[in-house]
């Protein structure tokens, strides 16, 4: 039997709050509405995820795409679309292309993913010439609504990245600090995760994540607590790490976890999801501007949510120097 769930995050049921995102949510729902443009929203779960944003006072859109199709999606919704402003492009790639233009006019704070494939939309914005590259790295990071876990869990990077170097990863994790900042994470604590929490030759992994910590005691990543290596128990579980006597400000009690690269992410993404009940809400940092991923098989609050933490970054962003592009 299908459970509804409202924009709250709380089922008909009584089955589990997602508080961690219901205070995102409310948070964001404070700030001026995000201007955001979607990317090809032309089908039911991309365009109803735009009306419930707006409906809860999130988002400002901006739809690019097939207006036929646009059209004949909200209708299909029950919807009325004839509010919102359109810009027409006959295909997916076109309007990957046109969303990022709009954004690089001024026109959006945001880009956020409708119904065409990740690639083609990451390939507009990372296009040399007119994209929205900046001096940083691009990575993703997916903000985590754990059951049971007090605080909500920051992984990256699960979905850009491969293969990541050790240069890659100080924007990784300078990324996904400066998110934690503007989702009011303080102090943000970082662990370097890899199979064990001792630096061993054979597993470059530890290696990295010695590196990665003595270049933030050298001022080279800013703004976050980091330890590692770290094996997943002992990063977010105080007792797993009392019992390795691991002395550490970060260890048992980390919010964002940095993973050594895409498959490890991803796994560990997706196990918390379907082995935990957790809810992944997803961003891209690193590019002019925050970018939206979802997925049709996103919930309505994760996709709520994903929309939620794109403001809380937008407004960060507002207050601070844009950084340079390349």
């Amino acid at each position: 039997m299908t459970v509804a769930v409202s924009a709250q995050g709380t089922s008909q049921q009584g089955q589990r709050r997602h508080d961690k995102y219901d205070r995102l949510v409310a948070t964001a729902q404070s700030l001026p509405k995000l201007k955001v443009v979607v990317a090809h929203p032309c089908d039911a779960a991309s365009l109803g995820a735009v009306f419930e944003a707006v409906a809860l006072g999130l988002i400002d859109p901006i739809l690019v795409g097939p207006q036929a199709k646009i059209t004949a999606a909200a209708e299909a919704l029950g919807k009325d679309v004839s509010k919102l402003r359109i810009v027409d492009a006959p295909h997916s790639d076109a309007a990957a292309g046109a969303a990022v233009d709009l954004v690089k006019a001024g026109e959006a704070e945001a880009l956020m993913k409708g119904s065409l494939h990740t690639d083609e939309l990451m390939g507009a914005v990372v296009r040399r010439e007119g994209g929205l590259r900046t001096a940083r790295r691009i990575s993703h990071c997916f903000v985590m609504d754990v059951p049971d876990h007090e605080t909500a869990l920051i992984i990256t990077d699960a979905a850009v990245n491969i293969a990541p170097t050790l240069e890659d990863k100080v924007h990784i994790v300078q990324n996904a600090i400066e998110l934690a900042r503007a989702l009011r994470v303080d102090p943000v604590r970082v662990a370097i995760l890899s199979a064990m929490e001792t630096v061993n030759p054979k597993v470059p992994s530890t290696i990295e994540a010695a590196a990665l910590c003595k270049m933030a005691d050298r001022g080279q990543i800013t703004g976050g607590i980091l330890d590692g290596p770290l094996a997943l128990d002992n990063a977010i579980d105080l007792g797993a790490a009392k019992i390795k006597k691991i002395a550490s400000p970060v260890a048992g009690q980390a919010n964002v976890l940095v993973v050594p690269n895409l498959e490890a992410g991803n796994m560990l993404a997706k196990s918390l999801t379907f082995l935990a009940d957790a809810d992944a809400a997803g961003i891209v940092l690193g590019a002019r501007v925050p970018i939206i991923l979802t997925s049709r098989a996103d919930s309505t609050i994760t996709r709520l949510a994903s929309c939620a933490v794109a403001s809380l970054v937008a407004d960060a962003q507002r207050s601070q120097l844009s950084m340079p592009e390349v």
